[in-house]
């Protein structure tokens, strides 16, 4: 029993790791979310299972849930601005237009503005398209009120999540450019990258310094990231990587990885910067991560 609840839980796992990270934008919360899953399957009578998938994602999509309403009283108290903890991804993420754009940084900051619920429920239904009774079964609601709650969700996200679907050629160019204006000092060249609303977020946990609150501002922006790099450009390096399934920057000190930069782009502009220190959120910046539907 033992051997086949393994099986069942391994051919899932990537899946289920995907469902509690898009839940909880935290690979460290996702890992506990899939052991506290793990020790529940193992005492499910199989026999008793139709759909071994259907039953995981039920699983853990209720133990993210109250992970996640945790969460959200903890990070209350967190020191600075919360930004999604950043992963090294798989280039089939990527080749996922849909799941590459859900798991990206400014999707997951948008996602947080949902409640708990409206989260998982829009997750399990815009994401991995589950029907609305095998929803209903995993956020423990009637099928009818899931339809309300993933409608409220998808309008809420309408309103917030990027104007359009960016290819990676157009960040990759947008992303050369930025490094080039950065590394030569050109300020005018920044400026030109950047929406005249531009908002820059940084993470450092209380741990390492980082912006305090956003920045708000083309100038005020351009000009903070030119001081900083004047900074660090001595002990600093910029590398290009693929990160939550998009292109982004590493800002490397010898082999350790300082920084994370994500950014989001509208209209051919950069309208987010997401600037990822905290030193535990970088854990997953050594290996590939495997997500999946």
């Amino acid at each position: 029993m033992t051997t086949a609840a393994t099986e069942a839980f391994v051919a899932h796992r990537n899946l289920l790791f995907t469902v509690a990270y898009e839940m909880l934008g935290s690979a460290a919360d996702a890992e506990d979310v899939l052991q506290e899953t793990w020790l529940r399957w193992v005492g499910v009578d199989l026999e008793t299972v139709i759909d071994q998938r259907a039953y995981l994602v039920r699983m853990t999509t209720r133990q993210a849930l109250g992970r996640l309403r945790t969460l959200g009283r903890r990070r209350e108290s967190y020191v600075g601005q919360w930004l999604p903890e950043p992963l090294l991804t798989t280039p089939d993420v990527a080749e996922d237009v849909e799941l590459a754009e859900s798991v990206s940084m400014a999707m997951l900051l948008v996602m947080e503005t949902l409640t708990p619920t409206e989260r998982a429920v829009f997750v399990l239904r815009e994401v991995f398209d589950l029907p609305y009774d095998e929803i209903a079964e995993a956020v423990e609601k009637t099928p009818a009120a899931v339809r309300q709650i993933a409608h409220r969700a998808r309008s809420h996200i309408a309103a917030r999540r990027p104007r359009g679907t960016v290819s990676a050629a157009e960040t990759r160019g947008v992303l050369a450019a930025f490094q080039r204006a950065l590394e030569t000092g050109d300020l005018q060249g920044l400026l030109d990258l950047m929406a005249p609303d531009v908002v820059a977020l940084g993470d450092g946990g209380g741990i390492k310094q980082a912006l305090p609150r956003p920045v708000t501002g083309a100038k005020q922006v351009a000009r903070l990231l030119a001081k900083g790099w004047n900074v660090f450009r001595s002990k600093l390096t910029l590398q290009p990587i693929v990160v939550n399934g998009h292109p982004a920057l590493a800002f490397r000190d010898g082999d350790e990885v300082d920084t994370v930069m994500a950014v989001r782009i509208d209209d051919g502009l950069i309208t987010g910067l997401y600037s990822v220190r905290n030193p535990e959120k970088l854990s997953h910046m050594t290996e590939e991560t495997v997500l999946s539907r």
